[in-house]
């Protein structure tokens, strides 16, 4: 396979990850009548992966600095896979939740009262900073990874330590902050 094709096919799937999400997000496409059983358990689910990858990012990192390029990889793989099985859970929660969850909204009908608003004070600021810099950094981070895995596995080992320099933090902060939003957001879930 040349670069080319590559690049076109990281920035494809790129751009349809980001598509479905916003898909999902903005409620265009009809939502099922009755919301399976198992749905109020993705988020913690989502956390739990997210979670999990951070540590495995971290391990990946000791590994190669330690010179163990070996599991490097298979760290790094399953992290990937961890990954993408979080995107799936993500996607099928978004998609089956009528409704988005509103942080501080205590009474579960997805408005903020001024009551409420002072219950909550300056915390929202704060889970609204980490969840749209999570949200963004998510987006930017996928060419990222998916780039850097292509030359990791490829063993092009200089392009790999360049794209990783600013794919790793970017997705470990992306995983760090997607178990804390998790956190913040539980107390507020209404299913």
């Amino acid at each position: 396979m040349t670069d080319k094709y590559i690049f076109r096919f990281i920035a494809a799937v790129s751009v349809f990850v980001f598509a479905v999400v916003l898909i999902l997000n903005r409620k265009i496409l009809p939502v099922p009548d009755v919301t399976p059983s198992f749905t109020p358990y993705l988020p913690l689910l989502n956390a739990i992966l997210n979670g999990t990858c951070s540590i495995l990012l971290l391990i990946s990192l000791y590994l190669i600095m330690h010179g163990n390029v070996t599991w490097h990889k298979r760290v790094n793989i399953l992290a990937f896979c961890l990954s993408s099985l979080f995107l799936i859970s993500y996607i099928t929660f978004h998609y089956l939740m009528k409704t988005e969850t509103v942080y501080g909204d205590l009474d579960g009908d997805g408005k903020l009262s001024p009551m409420e608003l002072d219950a909550v004070g300056g915390t929202r600021i704060v889970y609204l900073a980490i969840l749209i810099s999570h949200i963004i950094l998510a987006a930017a981070v996928l060419p990222l990874i998916l780039l850097s895995f292509y030359r990791g596995l490829q063993m092009q080992v200089e392009k790999h330590k360049k794209l990783v320099r600013w794919a790793f933090p970017i997705w470990f902060y992306v995983t760090v902050t997607g178990v804390i939003v998790y956190i913040l957001i539980s107390p507020y879930y209404r299913f």
